[in-house]
């Protein structure tokens, strides 16, 4: 039974409170950006003293920031991955102190084609949802309807599978939902154990089945706005089925739910609601659909990313979520979570300074023998840098490729604002695909199919759903149908090389990839022109194999100047053909 709104927002009451007080112990520490980034150093580094990384790097509390940096190149996942290998067989201490025990692994698609297996640690977590609580009672105090609704979260399984040495394998979000105290469980309409649900199908109707069936929703969330979009576009095409199942207290997918997820989750719901099915067949006859923005008619906020790739979606969220405030969920990824908006409608959020040090490159030096390497505080506003994160989770002055603006301090802390990945780096979704993971699927099934390519360019488009698109000579290209499979074999290559671009392809947020056959020495004009604009030598040229930008790639098509002609899009067998100026057109 759910407690009424004046309940919910009395027994939420001890824990906002305690929530601003370490509201105000950030606000309080952003005055003083450098003193409190040293003590967080020190502390991370007290932290994980005694592994094995900081011993053979002679790393302590007592270690100064000058023979940090002496002793800790620039890094990336290439060098804790013998760390990590030790530490999926149980000998956490590869990289972590006796007093930080290991949780689980974050996976995140990695920049090659393996998988990142990321420690997250019981420190870790604490510093995470203490970030998520700032949020919180910020967004709360802001909209105070807040505090007497529910929360729709989407999140995913902490649980996925298991390595050799029995740590968790999965997504932090399902570690932090499982965390939860009883007070705050109670707050969400959508029970956490549904993430463990593994059939997508399955899962994304038990969360509708939960979602419609409750009217007091005021706030939405999850990461990406895909996800939400693909929720509402899931409800209203099974809406009959879910009205069907609210009315009868029934479950239309019991039979592909597992057992004992199926008897807990029974417990909370499942009981017949006539009112609330007939309220929603009134919506249809009225609307002659079903969406968010009409069975949620408390909806006060929708929380997403809104930053970089993310923006292309909010005009499709706010069509099916209406017109309410946008609340940005921060610079977050699996290696930690960096800022916490304060406003709505914005995308910059403070730097966490109390949960990682930060270490920032500004981004015309990147890749450079010797950058300049600055603290929060030496940041200047409207420049933009690359981000290093020294973690509890063992990494140090850690390179996540994430491109960031400075707009503006709070006190002599940074606000930032996520760009978008590193040069090489794609991520339309969330999917993270790396230049050398296109490389190496493209090489891969074209040596399978014997078929020979002297360029090709990879690039993301929009529509709905998004999807990459390949660009290849027509001369370089054999008979349709064995093009087809091409595609074929190279988007499943891609899902068995990055993680996150399987899951993103197999819960439709991304489309099937394309072949777009090109016209005959479309890549020499394309190198004539880019090399004209540049100012730079043949020698220099590089030939692009990933355009991680949609407004760049939109710009290729127009560098190649061919002729015009109809494109033809067989969305069954995953091609297109057309010329640049229809497919700028297209896109």
């Amino acid at each position: 039974m759910q407690a009424p709104p004046e309940l919910r927002s009395a027994l939420g009451f001890p824990t906002r409170l305690l929530m601003r007080r370490k509201k105000s112990r950030l606000f309080a520490s952003a005055q003083h950006c450098q003193q409190t980034q040293h003590q967080t150093l020190s502390r991370l580094l007290h932290l994980n003293a005694g592994s094995r990384f900081a011993n053979e790097h002679r790393l302590s509390d007592s270690t100064s920031l000058a023979e940090f940096r002496r002793s800790i190149p620039i890094t990336n996942y290439d060098q804790y991955s013998s760390y990590i290998e030790q530490m999926k067989l149980g000998d956490h201490s590869a990289l972590l102190g006796p007093k930080n025990p290991l949780l689980m692994f974050a996976m995140s698609s990695g920049t090659t084609s393996a998988s990142k297996y990321i420690p997250i640690t019981r420190e870790f977590l604490k510093d995470y949802r203490r970030s998520w609580q700032i949020w919180t009672v910020m967004t709360s105090d802001q909209h105070p309807n807040v505090k007497k609704h529910r929360i729709l979260q989407l999140s995913s399984d902490h649980q996925r599978f298991f390595t050799d040495g029995g740590t968790p394998c999965g997504n932090i979000s399902g570690l932090t939902a499982v965390a939860q105290g009883s007070v705050v469980r109670h707050l969400y309409t959508v029970p956490s154990d549904l993430c463990r649900i593994k059939d997508l199908d399955t899962k994304y109707y038990a969360i509708a089945r939960f979602a419609l069936a409750d009217p007091e929703v005021g706030i939405a969330m999850t990461a990406n706005p895909s996800s939400l979009i693909a929720l509402a576009q899931f409800a209203d095409k099974h809406k009959v089925d879910i009205i069907r199942d609210i009315a009868d207290g029934s479950f239309k997918t019991k039979d592909a739910t597992p057992p004992e997820l199926l008897q807990h989750i029974s417990q909370r719901a499942f009981k017949p609601n006539p009112r609330r099915a007939q309220q929603l067949e009134a919506l249809i006859q009225q609307h002659g659909r079903l969406w968010p923005r009409d069975y949620w008619p408390m909806l006060d906020i929708v929380s997403v990313w809104t930053a970089a790739s993310c923006i292309s979606y909010l005009p499709t969220l706010r069509r099916y979520y209406g017109d309410v405030p946008l609340r940005d969920h921060g610079l977050a990824a699996s290696e930690g979570r960096m800022t916490i908006p304060i406003a709505d409608g914005c995308a910059d959020g403070l730097l966490d300074i109390s949960s990682h040090y930060f270490e920032f490159i500004p981004e015309d030096e990147y890749g450079s023998l010797n950058p300049t390497i600055l603290e929060a505080h030496e940041l200047e506003q409207n420049k933009c840098y690359y981000i290093l994160l020294t973690t509890s989770s063992g990494f140090s002055r850690y390179d996540i490729c994430d491109v960031v603006q400075c707009t503006g301090f709070v006190g002599n802390t940074p606000m930032l604002t996520f760009l978008h990945k590193g040069s090489h780096i794609s991520s339309i979704t969330g999917e993270k695909l790396s230049e050398s993971q296109v490389i190496e699927a493209v090489q891969a099934a074209a040596n399978r199919m014997q078929i020979h390519l002297h360029q090709f360019t990879m690039v993301p488009t929009w529509g709905e759903p998004p999807r990459y698109e390949l660009m290849v000579e027509r001369s370089d290209l054999p008979a349709q149908g064995v093009v087809d499979n091409f595609a074929t074999t190279i988007d499943t290559t891609l899902q068995q090389q990055n993680c996150e671009y399987a899951e993103k392809r197999q819960s439709a947020r991304l489309g099937a990839l394309r072949i777009v056959p090109l016209m005959e020495d479309s890549w020499n004009r394309m190198a004539t022109v880019r090399q004209s604009q540049a100012g730079s030598s043949v020698e220099q040229y590089k030939h692009p194999c990933l355009i991680p930008n949609m407004d760049d790639g939109t710009q290729l098509f127009a560098d190649l100047m061919a002729e015009e002609f109809t494109p033809v899009d067989d969305k069954q067998t995953g091609t297109a053909t057309g010329d640049a100026t229809s497919l700028l057109r297209r896109s």
